[in-house]
């Protein structure tokens, strides 16, 4: 997990700015079907360097696939559609993401890990085929340059939005990336692993779409604050329960704290990403874009320190951790905020 994170982070932006005038439709190809070539080799691989190459290259074809997911959607979208074909895009991959991990580790035990992967190389070309069949040739790039790119980076209040994005994803993958462990030490067995983290995937996707419900009515700061503050307490809670409950009622604590951390923590998701687009709204693909490479930095340190704290600390602390990068994530946003208050009062007076 930390590798296919780090690879993503690290080659999103260097190939959409290599790619950037090919060919949007070429471009969208060659990532679909290098990521259903590395789930393909991620099948047959017969040992652990193979398929630690293999989630490399799915990273990369992925990573690749994304911005220029985004640069589309602003293409073929009229002017006034634009923000709703962005939030599509970055929706579809949140849904994904919490939705996919618990489907993928049901089939992997049920059937076998190795099925996962050609699940996913199967909807990688279902993907495929309705970009074949249905996206034109000859749109424009839509992939900022690397200069555009550090022009929005340099900003001031996006180096306080990434950094909070970042250190959300450190607190949710040190836990997440090693949830079964602890789930496993209260007596979990494979199957109701699978349903804690189908408790996860819903609550988050609940979670998402409150809280752009939430960020309409209450603004995307607070929104934010409340999410992150929410996603501390249940992770930090979470590790309290498998450290000092017993294990029959940790079993119903923690799923409880999951349930609510899927919710907190992804409700803050879709606040942060207005947020962020309102910081450079005339360049809200990059800004977009960024936020994602930061996210799976994030998720990249998250599942190193993760797999330190199970090493040295062992897992009832690994909802210590991540909680307390997520309250470390909340500080930042709060800075921010702070601010901005300040820079609006200076201007004021």
């Amino acid at each position: 997990m930390t590798a296919y994170a780090l690879a993503y982070a690290i080659g999103s932006p260097i190939l959409a700015v290599t790619f950037n005038n090919v060919d949007r439709k070429a471009v969208l190809t060659l990532a679909l079907s290098s990521f259903i070539l590395s789930n393909l080799l991620a099948v047959v691989a017969p040992g652990f360097p193979l398929l630690m190459a293999s989630r490399i290259l799915m990273a990369l074809g992925a990573g690749l696939c994304t911005p220029t997911a985004l640069g589309v959607a602003v293409a073929i979208a009229p002017p006034e559609r634009r923000g709703r074909a962005v939030a599509l895009v970055t929706s579809g991959l949140t849904v994904a993401t919490v939705v996919g991990v618990p489907i993928g580790t049901m089939i992997g035990n049920q059937i076998a890990w190795r099925a996962t992967f050609v699940m996913v190389a199967a909807l990688g070309a279902i993907a495929l085929t309705g970009i074949l069949l249905r996206l034109p040739r000859g749109l424009p790039a839509g992939t900022a340059t690397l200069a555009q790119r550090l022009a929005v980076a340099r900003h001031t209040d996006m180096l306080y939005a990434l950094a909070t994005t970042t250190l959300w994803a450190v607190g949710a993958l040190t836990v997440f990336t090693y949830l079964a462990i602890p789930l496993r030490g209260i007596g979990f067995s494979a199957s109701e692993i699978s349903l804690a983290l189908l408790v996860f995937g819903s609550a988050a996707a609940i979670g998402n779409l409150f809280g752009g419900h939430l960020a309409d009515k209450l603004g995307n700061t607070p929104t934010a604050v409340l999410g992150l503050a929410g996603m501390a307490t249940a992770q930090i809670l979470l590790s309290a329960a498998l450290k000092f409950a017993s294990p029959d009622l940790s079993r119903y604590i923690v799923l409880l704290m999951i349930f609510g951390w899927g919710i907190c923590g992804w409700g803050f998701y879709p606040a942060q990403l207005a947020s962020i687009i309102r910081i450079e709204p005339q360049a809200a693909t990059i800004a977009v874009s960024l936020n994602a490479s930061f996210m799976y930095l994030g998720f990249a340190i998250g599942g190193a320190l993760g797999g330190i704290v199970l090493s040295t600390l062992g897992p009832t602390y690994l909802g210590f951790v991540g909680g307390s990068s997520v309250a470390a994530s909340l500080l930042v946003l709060l800075l921010r905020g702070r601010r901005k208050r300040f820079k609006l009062a200076k201007i004021a007076g």
